[in-house]
Order: structure tokens, then C-alpha cells, then sequence
């Protein structure tokens, strides 16, 4: 047995400081959500053509008004990137095993910014519904991967601060798309919305392959891995070398054959994923957490797409669109950072985030159901939104129960699956039944106090994660690490570290 020492040092760029990576991974989940909203706009989405009894017949606008799409393949095109996000989720969080994380980023990124200039160029609803598939396929990888590395960096007393500043993108984004789509959809084309997106987008993807790759918690630096491997290699070479010359020549066939087919054939990684899977699943903290995130999702899905309409039909607004758009942008940032900063306050831990998520869901769910009951269009608007801003103020500590009830290796993959789970069950769903309850009950006031109601659930199922065990894994020693390294690293951007390890021959 010989023992060697293998440095492993965290890459250290000087310019590349905790709080740079906070900000160049608000800028692109805002740019995702930015996209989301750019399609859902009335610029870019567009209308059909249409004709009156006299005969005069106005031409279509944007992609539906170009491509001559009816609703339902409408409804599709803007749901469509939600099959790529799903499917690849749960791939890229099992490849961060074995693929440096930061460089999964940068890939992922890149099918982003490829599949929006796609979808600039698509020339009917087949090939623009292709892109923004990829556009969720290279979504994933960032929105699997970016939060573990922002919970890794951020200080101590600000981790819940820190989650709810890159969440707060999300609203954020929302807003600025509808804007944004309806200017370039008016002043230019519907087509230069995707290919600035794809501009802007592009450096970010660049710099995932081009910057020295960043470590997650509970994952071996790539370095000290290439070192291991490196130095068996070179010794199995010499002993394949020396077996080699002794064996005839059909032995030499039969070996080499052998070993490509264990290099092929990794059943290796689809074991340890269903191991990690079976992990999250039999943990009671992580599945209550979800379960509560789900219900939450799917009222706050419905009330994006169908809250203008009801408020239009309910208290005759006519600028709904913009009222909405307006109180969900300063209610999600506010509410959003109020969550974590608060959480913060109270001491980030398991429980507290609890008491947190049911409070401000079940005190939210009160104003937002009252909301609706006033006639009074002011009044509805006052109560209607203190009630958004406590339901925004989940953000932070839902997402700080993901990332600290699991092993750290296990973060990426339990971002993954939340965030599959709370579209599956959440907002994919939640639309298309709150239209069959509206069809069946012809009554907006009263659709949306039934699906507004759904939140008290929602806060009692996250009340009941308060009496749960729950244990903070976030300096847990994870499975399967080559090294032992410092359990103190919470900050691998700050300062280089190294370790031994012993290499058995």
C-alpha cells in the first residue's frame, strides 16, 4: 500500500467573488424567466386574423397570427419548453456526479441560447414547438445546479437572503417579458425578441466552458479526480503490459473486448440515480416540503394566467392586464426578499422554515380569499395584494428546506425533482381545470374563491412539517467523495483549500 499527496485546491479566479456569482446567476434566471414572459405577450404571442359579416378582414399578429394557430396549439407553444425542463432535470442532476457541475451549466446554457435563436427562425408550429422544448432542455441544467451553488457561497447568516434574491428573478422576469415582448413586438418583429434573448444570453453560456469549473459541496474537485485517475491509469498500463505479454493472443482479444464493454455499459450511474431517487422519496421532510409546494404552484399558476381575466370580468377592469402585471412585480420582489431575510432573522433552520411557509400561506390565503369576496374593485385590489406579498415571502425558505434536508450531493437532484413535481402537479394542471370549474359554474368570483381556498391546504401541510425530525445535512460528509475534504467548505470561492488522500495500489 503507498500513500501520495494530491493537492486539491478550488479553483480561485481573483475577479470571480461570491457575490459576482449571486449576480451573473440573477441575470440568467432572470433571462429565463424574461423568455417566458416575451412568449406569453401579447407582442410577441400575437392574435389570429379576422373577418367581419361585411367582408373586411384584418390580418393575424405575432407567432399565432403568423403561423395561423388556433388556441389550443396556442396553449401548447407557451406550455411546450415544460417537456424539455422535466425530462432533462432529473438527467443533468444524476450527470452532476460524475461531469463538473459548472460545466453542465455552461452546456445547458448553450442549448438555451441555440433553441431561442431557433426560435427566431422557425417557419411553422412543428419546428418553433422543437425549440422551445430544447429551450427547457437547456433550462434544466441551470435551474437544477445554480441554487446549491448560491446556497454553497453565501454567507452564513444570509443564506435564506441570498435564495430569495436569485427567486425574486422569477416575477421579476415574468414582468419585464410582457413588456418587453409587447415593445419589440410592436416597434419590430416578434422574431427579434428570441434572437436579442439569444444575445444576451450568450456570454453566460461562453463563460461556463471558459472559467475555471467551480466544486459543489459534497462533490470531488474535478482536478483531484483526473488526479486519481491519471495515476491508476498509469499503473494499470503497466500491469495490463505485463499480463498482456503472457497471454496468447485470443486471451489479448477476449480482455480488450471486455474492457470496452465495461466502458460502454455503465450500470453503475442508473443504479446510483435510483438509489439517490429512492433517498429523496423516503425522506418525510423533503416530500412534505414538495407536497405543500405543489398545492401552493397550483394556485399560483392558475392566478397567472387566468387572474387578469377574472379580475377584468369580476370588477370590469379594463387595463386587468396591467394592474396584475404591476402588483405581481412589486409584491414578488418584496415579498420574496421579505421571506428570506426574515427567515434569517428567525435563525435559518429546518423547523423555523416551516413556521415561516404555513404562517405566510395561511395568513396569505386569508387576505387573497377576502379579496374576492368584497365588490369594491379598491378595496379587492388592497386585500388582494398584502395577500400576494405573504405568499411570495415562501420562495426562499421553501427552497432552503430542499437544498439542507439532503445529503449535499443529493442537492442538485432534489432541486430537480421539485421542481418537476411542482409543474406536474402544480401550474401544468391547474389552468386548464380552473377553465373546466369556470365552464361548469359560469362564475369568476366564485372560481376563484375555490381555487384561492386550495392555499390553506397548502399552509397545512407545510404546518405539519414543523413536528417532523428533521436533521440540517448541510456539512454532512457525502458517498462516494475521492477525498475528504474540509466539512467547513461553504465557501469554495473565498479561498483555496488542500487535502491528502491515499491511493491504494
Amino acid at each position: 500500500m503507498a500513500s501520495s499527496l494530491v493537492p486539491l485546491s478550488a479553483p480561485h479566479p481573483s475577479w470571480f467573488t461570491p457575490k459576482r456569482l449571486l449576480v451573473i446567476f440573477c441575470v440568467i434566471n432572470m433571462l429565463n424567466y424574461v423568455d417566458r414572459g416575451t412568449i406569453a405577450s401579447n407582442g410577441v404571442n400575437g392574435s389570429l386574423g379576422t373577418c367581419t359579416s361585411s367582408g373586411t378582414c384584418t390580418s393575424g399578429s405575432g407567432i399565432q397570427g403568423e403561423f395561423n394557430l388556433n388556441n389550443f396549439e396556442d396553449g401548447v407553444l407557451s406550455s411546450a419548453f415544460m417537456v424539455g425542463l422535466l425530462v432533462a432535470s432529473p438527467i443533468f442532476a444524476s450527470l452532476s456526479k460524475s461531469v463538473n457541475p459548472f460545466r453542465l451549466i455552461g452546456v445547458g446554457l448553450s442549448v438555451w441560447t441555440l433553441a431561442t435563436a431557433g426560435c427566431g427562425f422557425s417557419f411553422n408550429f412543428w419546428s418553433i414547438t422543437i425549440c422551445r422544448m430544447l429551450v427547457g432542455v437547456g433550462e434544466a441544467s441551470f435551474i437544477s445546479l445554480a441554487a446549491p451553488f448560491i446556497d454553497d457561497n453565501a454567507p452564513i447568516a444570509q443564506k435564506t437572503a441570498w435564495l430569495a434574491i436569485f427567486y425574486m428573478c422569477i416575477p421579476t422576469g415574468y414582468a419585464l417579458g410582457y413588456v418587453y415582448g409587447g415593445l419589440v413586438g410592436t416597434y419590430l418583429n416578434w422574431r427579434f425578441a428570441f434572437w436579442v434573448e439569444a444575445i444576451l444570453m450568450l456570454p453566460f453560456a461562453v463563460l461556463g466552458f471558459v472559467m475555471k469549473p467551480l466544486n459543489l459541496k459534497g462533490f470531488a474537485p474535478a482536478e483531484s479526480k483526473q488526479a486519481l485517475i491519471s495515476e491508476e491509469t498509469d499503473v494499470q498500463e503497466v500491469q495490463d503490459a505485463l499480463n498482456d505479454s503472457a497471454k496468447p493472443t485470443k486471451e489479448k482479444f477476449s480482455h480488450m473486448f471486455s474492457k470496452m464493454k465495461c466502458t460502454c455499459i455503465d450500470l453503475n450511474q442508473f443504479s446510483r440515480f435510483i438509489k439517490d431517487m429512492k433517498a429523496l422519496l423516503v425522506d418525510k421532510v423533503y416530500v412534505v416540503n414538495v407536497l405543500g409546494y405543489c398545492a401552493y404552484n397550483f394556485v399560483l399558476g392558475a392566478y397567472s394566467y387566468w387572474g387578469p381575466k377574472a379580475g377584468y370580468k369580476i370588477y370590469n377592469m379594463s387595463d386587468a392586464d396591467l394592474i396584475f402585471g404591476g402588483i405581481t412585480i412589486v409584491c414578488g420582489i418584496l415579498g420574496t426578499l421579505a421571506g428570506g431575510y426574515v427567515l434569517d432573522l428567525m435563525k435559518s433552520t429546518i423547523p423555523n422554515a416551516f413556521k415561516l411557509l404555513s404562517v405566510t400561506t395561511f395568513f396569505g390565503a386569508i387576505f387573497c380569499f377576502t379579496a374576492f369576496c368584497f365588490q369594491n374593485m379598491y378595496a379587492f385590489l388592497a386585500f388582494f395584494s398584502v395577500g400576494e406579498l405573504l405568499v411570495f415571502a415562501i420562495q426562499g425558505p421553501v427552497n432552503y428546506i430542499c437544498l439542507h434536508c439532503v445529503n449535499p450531493s443529493l442537492r442538485p437532484l432534489s432541486m430537480a425533482i421539485s421542481t418537476v413535481s411542482i409543474h406536474i402537479f402544480g401550474d401544468v394542471p391547474s389552468s386548464p381545470l380552473v377553465g373546466v370549474l369556470q365552464d361548469a359554474i359560469n362564475n369568476w368570483r366564485e372560481t376563484s374563491l375555490i381555487l384561492t381556498s386550495i392555499l390553506f391546504p397548502a399552509a397545512g401541510i407545510w404546518f405539519t412539517g414543523i413536528f417532523l425530525h428533521s436533521v440540517d445535512r448541510f456539512n454532512e460528509d457525502s458517498e462516494g467523495q475521492v477525498t475528504e475534504v474540509d466539512r467547513s467548505n461553504a465557501t469554495p470561492l473565498l479561498e483555496p483549500r488542500v487535502a491528502e488522500t491515499s491511493l491504494f495500489c
